[in-house]
């Protein structure tokens, strides 16, 4: 990727992740003491805040869309930060509610390099949290102007993963780029034009700073999708290879078994086999690089990434964009 500095001056990435997390954690964790203690332990154990006896831990996640709300709000805001804490939870519980129930649909055992909820509390459990916190998003931004885009984000998340289950049926490359469009790029692109709706944003900037989520949302998922392919568990926190033993068709894999040659005639018959063992699953990822579908990904992520910060230019001053920049660097450079 081009972009891998994500410090300026005084401040970094992790800076602002840090100052996210410090806003947006008390309220998060306060929006969650309506729900039962039993659910409860299985969300702060998805969270990261208690271990799988629920006993406090150490182990959390990164608070990116969060940071991006109080970001884009910072951005426009022409009042004293912080603006959007509210927002911020909202997005965040919809972000953990997608993950519980993409782990348990998935059947991934694995986040975070540790075990996923469902494979430690059970199907119905993990279930039963993910509605909790959907219901608590809800409940976050009832009242406020950011209600509808976040109602809006929603019915992509839940569209992509209709879509998802019959992903067998998606064959292209075309189809595979509008599921990312339907998964991250929507709630990143939610999560940045609320907190611009709360800082004060007008029309242009809000509509910006949306745009500037959905190009950052698209970047983020490709390499997310490299990463499943190519990544290391040690680093990523999550298991090697489940598109390719799934049978999925991410872009990098779409984009290779859309491809010619021996190479590609190769990989489409492996794919039809249903071979789950690692030498198989790691034979596939060869001959999806070998493709060049890696290569495309990256080109396409790069300019995914430039068109985000295009969109930054008609928002506000540099200075004021500094933690966005910092925020989309550090997203987009993550080791592939």
């Amino acid at each position: 990727m081009g972009i891998t500095r994500y410090e300026s001056g005084s401040r970094t990435a992790a800076t602002v992740l840090d100052e996210a997390k410090r806003l947006v954690e008390p309220a998060y964790r306060s929006s969650l003491d309506r729900i039962a203690p039993p659910i409860r332990m299985i969300v702060g154990y998805h969270a990261g805040w208690l271990d799988a006896t629920g006993r406090p831990s150490k182990q959390v996640g990164k608070s990116i869309r969060p940071a991006l709300v109080l970001a884009s709000a910072k951005a426009v805001a022409s009042a004293e930060p912080p603006q959007g804490v509210t927002e911020a939870v909202a997005v965040e519980l919809v972000h953990d509610f997608s993950l519980l129930h993409d782990d348990l649909t998935d059947g991934d055992e694995q986040r975070r390099n540790r075990r996923s909820a469902w494979s430690v509390y059970g199907e119905r459990g993990a279930q039963l949290a993910g509605d909790a916190l959907l219901a608590m998003a809800i409940n976050e931004m009832v009242g406020r102007p950011g209600i509808t885009l976040l109602s809006k984000a929603l019915d992509a998340l839940c569209n992509e993963k209709s879509a998802d289950i019959e992903s067998e049926h998606r064959e292209t490359v075309d189809e595979s780029l509008a599921m990312i469009e339907s998964k991250t790029a929507a709630l990143l692109s939610c999560a940045c034009e609320m907190g611009a709706i709360a800082g004060g944003a007008d029309q242009q900037q809000a509509r910006a700073l949306a745009e500037f989520g959905h190009h950052l949302g698209i970047a983020f998922q490709l390499i997310d999708d490299m990463l499943g392919i190519w990544g290391n568990p040690s680093v990523t926190g999550k298991p090697l290879y489940p598109d390719l033993a799934n049978r999925k068709k991410s872009p990098p894999i779409a984009r290779a078994l859309d491809s010619t040659g021996p190479t590609a005639d190769a990989l489409r018959e492996l794919y039809r086999d249903v071979g789950r063992d690692t030498e198989t699953l790691h034979r596939i990822a060869c001959l999806i690089e070998l493709t060049g579908a890696r290569e495309w990904a990256e080109r396409e992520a790069q300019r995914e990434l430039d068109a985000a910060l295009d969109c930054l230019t008609s928002v506000s001053a540099d200075d004021a964009t500094e933690d966005l920049r910092l925020l989309a660097a550090m997203m987009t450079s993550r080791s592939v």
